[in-house]
């Protein structure tokens, strides 16, 4: 793996999500890789939506929605198909800078990318030919599935959309590969590394850190924040940070992403020490210009972490190849705003 360049600015650094590529380096086919694997058929696999049943290890493997090629890719395995990428897209490629890398790396050319503007392209899926579709981190509704369970085997989130977190999301799609092992071997390698770096970093332990989200900066009469079902606030607490009570106090349906609050109760955010939030300098001068937002302590302090809506910012989320690409530089960019924040 290489490491990220360093990032000069907190606009153009911060950033979380992904993994490791690294557990299997030598082959770029599917089949070679599952067949290496010492996980036996039939798996299977309960979900929000039943259970799947795989029969024999799959020999090609097929991605749909964001990022769920990234756990086949990590472990070695190139998806005869997967979603292109519809945001953060900076090149036009269809491919995330992590995931380009890569495909680089294991000496592949990009598979077929399925065009998921307009939702599903269930017809390019079925092209592609695949023995498993991966979806353990995905909005599949049940007409989703149910359609493409009539390709292939699916395996689906296992509790609710866009909400399974970054470990739990390489195992069930690792599983769903016949390589639950490997899969295993990756969640522990990429915990490895976030803990290093972390420790780095002991500023960070135990600061109150909130990701604000949804910013219209002409109209500021509301608050909008991620949930901790949010991965993207989830990943917080892998590096030592902590939810506030504010935040969590409203978080107490699994499947509710972000919370709102109207600016008179702006007062709830006393315990917030560091925001995280997309936006640059105009978002900043912004909340400090509010008579109201601008009392919440990480704005006066100016301990905020700023990301762009393109990579690295793209990355928020964590997946299993961008944590690794952006790890080192966004913690390091939390970090100073802990120490803005004491």
């Amino acid at each position: 793996m290489r490491s990220a360049p360093r990032l000069a600015a907190l606009s153009t650094a911060a950033l979380l999500v992904g993994g490791l590529a690294a557990c299997s380096e030598s082959s770029a086919a599917a089949g070679d890789e599952a067949e290496a694997s010492g996980d036996s058929a039939p798996v299977t696999i309960e979900h929000a939506f039943g259970t799947t049943t795989i029969e024999s290890t799959p020999e090609r493997v097929a991605t749909v929605n964001w990022a769920n090629h990234e756990v086949p890719l990590a472990l070695g395995v190139v998806p005869v198909g997967m979603a292109a990428a519809n945001f953060g897209d900076d090149d036009g490629n269809g491919l995330l800078p992590w995931v380009e890398e890569r495909l680089e790396e294991l000496g592949a050319d990009a598979p077929v990318l399925f065009d998921e503007t307009d939702g599903i392209d269930f017809e390019a899926v079925a092209d592609t030919d695949p023995d498993v579709i991966l979806a353990g981190y995905s909005g599949l509704t049940q007409e989703d599935y149910d359609t493409l369970s009539e390709i292939a085997p699916v395996v689906a989130y296992p509790v609710a959309p866009w909400a399974t977190p970054w470990r739990e999301m390489i195992e069930v799609n690792a599983a769903g590969m016949g390589m639950a092992e490997e899969g295993e071997e990756l969640v522990a390698d990429i915990e490895r590394e976030i803990a290093d770096t972390v420790a780095e970093h002991p500023q960070l332990e135990g600061t109150s850190t909130m990701f604000l989200t949804h910013v219209d900066t002409t109209d500021l009469s509301e608050v909008s924040f991620c949930t901790p079902f949010d991965t993207r606030s989830a990943f917080f607490e892998d590096l030592g940070l902590s939810t506030p009570e504010s935040v969590a106090s409203v978080s107490t349906d699994s499947e509710q992403f972000s919370g709102t609050v109207t600016a008179e109760r702006i007062d709830v955010f006393d315990d917030v020490d560091v925001i995280v939030t997309y936006g640059d300098q105009a978002l900043v001068d912004a909340l400090n210009a509010d008579p109201l937002l601008s009392q919440i302590p990480a704005v006066q302090n100016g301990a905020i972490v700023l990301l762009p809506d393109t990579p690295p910012g793209t990355a928020a989320n964590p997946t299993p190849l961008a944590i690794s690409w952006v790890l080192e530089d966004y913690v390091s960019m939390l970090a100073e705003a802990a120490d803005e924040a004491q």
